[in-house]
């Protein structure tokens, strides 16, 4: 069987081509070969030092070490505000003459107060021969006990305290 020069002459291009074009092929996937295996070299561990793989899983070990304590330390914050919310950290001190005839404001109306409001106001009076102490309860702001005005201004200026 023999074939026509024309119909040979093109199966000869055509094999070229495909020839070729298999050679280039094969020399493109010989270069993504080579850098992958680059890339797998440095991923790979070198002697002592440890691998890619390895580091990586190290950190993140460390990583949700590190979220562990963050949110111990998250609960332990909320469970002292708690506690500080209770804590008498609102004082006020006011000065004054209990009376008339003697100067110096030597009397006092303290009120020591929470967050919420809870606490006690504590009156020393002052006059010529003796000094007299009183302790007041307050619960949210206000006491079962009248206040007296200098009292009642100690109590608002350590809730306005508070509130800042």
């Amino acid at each position: 069987m023999s074939l026509d020069p024309t119909v040979r002459d093109v199966l000869v291009v055509a094999t070229s081509l495909v020839a070729l074009l298999a050679v280039v092929l094969g020399v493109v996937a010989l270069l993504h070969l080579r850098r992958i295996r680059r890339d797998l070299t440095l991923l790979a561990a070198d002697g002592d030092a440890p691998s890619f793989v390895e580091a990586v899983a190290r950190k993140t070990e460390e990583v949700r070490g590190l979220r562990i304590e963050v949110d111990d330390l998250a609960a332990l914050l909320a469970r002292t505000r708690a506690e500080l919310a209770d804590a008498l950290r609102h004082v006020s001190v006011v000065r004054y003459d209990a009376f008339g005839d003697m100067g110096g404001r030597l009397s006092f109306s303290a009120a020591m107060l929470d967050d919420g409001g809870d606490g006690l106001v504590l009156t020393a009076i002052h006059g010529r021969s003796e000094t007299r102490s009183y302790i007041k309860g307050v619960k949210n702001g206000s006491s079962e006990a009248s206040l007296s005005p200098e009292e009642q201004q100690a109590v608002t200026f350590a809730l306005r305290g508070a509130s800042a």
